[in-house]
């Protein structure tokens, strides 16, 4: 009960603030969330690239990701086929299964848990999460019509990839910032967090769930909250990282459905309706969930 109090009943009072200003006042998430995605996150992923020590760790995560993405690819394909599902529903299951909420659900709950280390981590891998989500995201939603051409052209346009882009030249060739302008740069991340949590609240107002298909919506939220982190645990074992890293990796795991995903399905129309309903039902389930795997690992 502890841990729900301190670590996740904080985030979810700003996702419900959130969500009660939306029902309310209905105002344009697209406006808030593109202030958070054009200024505020680009600030953070600087931020936290040029101060990070690069090593082994990044390269892992990296291959973690990766090796997850796959490994949840391959359950859902095998599980279309043998439910003879179409392709529509079959990228809808990819879109809210495959991922996960590590940005704005993921990284308070990190940083309530971990402390500024483990935030670390949780940004990098939320940079790397939201770069794979455009490119295979895209590919899927589009139930492969899109092409690579889109998917690729998709990453090009996230602010986020140039602020990596930039803090790793600055890093690698020891240019440096002045201290009002990082000073500045580090004002601005520090409102990215309670900003894109707030945007959550706003996005799951919006959520509209006509009728919920509970076959599908069971195997998918079975697969994101318990399967993934099982999974994330066995690759830790796997790879060489440190605790802490680990600790973070399969905690993020478990988080419910990327609500960006609703915005791939709506354009694509890939089951639109389905990946609504997934994603409210894990975000739901994971206020059980979250708490239950935090226990094992603070």
């Amino acid at each position: 009960m502890g841990i729900f109090v301190e670590v996740v009943l904080p985030v979810l009072a700003v996702f419900l603030a959130g969500f009660v200003i939306q029902k309310r006042a209905r105002l344009d998430i697209r406006s808030v969330s593109t202030v958070g995605m054009y200024i505020m996150l680009p600030c953070l992923v600087f931020e936290t690239f040029y101060n990070a020590e690069l090593n082994r760790d990044y390269i892992m995560m990296l291959v973690f990701s990766l090796l997850l993405l796959f490994i949840i690819l391959i359950m859902n394909k095998i599980y279309a086929w043998m439910k003879g599902y179409g392709a529509s529903t079959e990228s809808a299951l990819i879109l809210s299964t495959a991922f996960m909420n590590s940005g704005n659900y993921g990284s308070p709950i990190i940083l309530f848990a971990f402390g500024e280390q483990g935030f670390i981590y949780a940004i990098s891998l939320m940079v790397m999460q939201a770069i794979i989500m455009n490119f295979f995201g895209v590919y899927y939603a589009a139930k492969g019509t899109a092409g690579l051409k889109m998917a690729f052209l998709s990453v090009l346009k996230m602010p986020p990839t140039y602020a990596v882009l930039i803090a790793m030249i600055m890093k690698f060739t020891g240019m440096s910032i002045g201290g009002n302008v990082m000073g500045t740069i580090e004002l601005v991340a520090a409102a990215t967090v309670p900003t894109i949590m707030v945007v959550l609240g706003m996005q799951l107002a919006e959520i509209s769930v006509k009728s919920l298909e509970w076959t599908k919506i069971s195997y998918a939220a079975t697969v994101r909250l318990v399967a993934s982190p099982l999974i994330a645990f066995m690759l830790v074992l796997l790879l060489p990282m440190s605790n802490l890293m680990a600790s973070v990796l399969v905690v993020q795991a478990a988080m419910p459905s990327a609500a960006t995903t609703t915005i791939y399905a709506v354009q694509f129309d890939s089951r639109p309706e389905l990946v609504s309903g997934i994603t409210l039902v894990t975000t739901l389930f994971s206020i059980v969930t979250i708490p239950l795997l935090l226990m094992v690992y603070i």
